[in-house]
């Protein structure tokens, strides 16, 4: 155990030791994603309380548990990844059914969002186990929460996770193709030896924002947003920027803001305004014009208001 580590473990059996951890139940356990610092009171005291630790690859966990003084026997450890999910889900189940607490950890972040997990967790929702999230970081929450790009101004809310697009240039173009179309704010992940590849496709985009988040929490962390078309160019500039994993945020579609609406689609929302009720009025111009449906009820909403005054 590294010193630095030795009052966390203090701190997480006084902070959390006393909560109530039901037994027969999966814990799945955030990680960090590159600083070590990032972990839980909570994480820290449940990967020491519990009788076996489910992980994507042992080698990467025990490395990790050695840094906070955790280390575990190689019998207390079971390989959980994409490749064998469907079997090993059934020894946690066995292992659950017998009163065990069993901790699932990726090799970093939060499982079963582009992690493997999900398939365990399913698992054991259908014989009726329980899994219990002990949250922590994330690429994708942290990328987004940066970024700037999900604002209750911009039109479309929330944004969407796609995680990693297809590795075959054709398949990769045609998801871009569809994401171009896509108004929302959408998350990305990358591998360094394909980023090159996905910021050709994502030029496709034009001026559309994007940020790149490479290194989340490492050391050379870089957090950079401009227009797609110049992604290659920036990537290119300098051999260290092609380097780490990725997160990608596209920002949302820009919208038409009021007056902004094509005057065809002004002139055919102001004459069915005339005659129906706003909703039924703004469904039809959206239909008829093709315009932004937000954009037509908030132009609507103008309209109304300056018919008021």
């Amino acid at each position: 155990m590294t010193t630095s580590f030795a009052s966390a473990l203090t701190a997480a059996r006084d902070a959390a030791a006393s909560q109530h951890y039901p037994q027969g139940a999966l814990y799945v356990v955030a990680t960090p994603i590159g600083n070590l610092a990032d972990i839980s009171l909570r994480a820290l005291h449940v990967l020491q309380m519990v009788d076996c630790i489910a992980c994507e690859d042992t080698r990467h966990t025990q490395g990790m548990l050695r840094s906070y003084g955790l280390e575990r026997p190689g019998s207390q450890l079971l390989a959980v990844h994409q490749h064998n999910e469907a079997e090993a889900a059934q020894q946690v189940i066995s292992r659950l059914q017998q009163g065990q607490r069993i901790a699932y950890v990726s090799d970093a972040g939060t499982p079963g969002v582009s992690d493997p997990g999900a398939r365990l967790c399913a698992a054991l929702q259908t014989v009726g186990l329980r899994s219990i999230p002990l949250p922590g970081a994330s690429s994708v929450t942290s990328a987004i929460s940066v970024a700037g790009a999900v604002t209750p101004t911009q039109g479309e809310s929330g944004f969407m996770f796609a995680g990693f697009l297809p590795t075959k240039n054709a398949e990769r173009l045609s998801a871009v193709q569809k994401l171009a179309g896509e108004p929302r704010c959408t998350v990305l992940l990358e591998a360094p030896h394909r980023i090159i590849e996905l910021a050709q496709a994502l030029a496709l985009l034009g001026e559309r924002p994007v940020t790149l988040a490479r290194e989340i929490t490492k050391q050379f962390e870089d957090i950079a947003t401009m227009p797609a078309s110049d992604l290659v160019a920036w990537l290119q500039a300098t051999p260290q920027r092609v380097k780490g994993e990725f997160a990608i945020v596209l920002h949302p579609v820009a919208q038409e803001q009021g007056d902004g609406l094509p005057p065809e689609a002004e002139r055919v929302l102001k004459l069915l305004l005339a005659e129906l009720p706003t909703k039924a009025a703004v469904k039809l111009a959206t239909e008829i014009t093709g315009a932004s449906r937000n954009t037509l009820y908030d132009r609507a909403l103008e309209l109304k208001r300056e018919a008021e005054e």
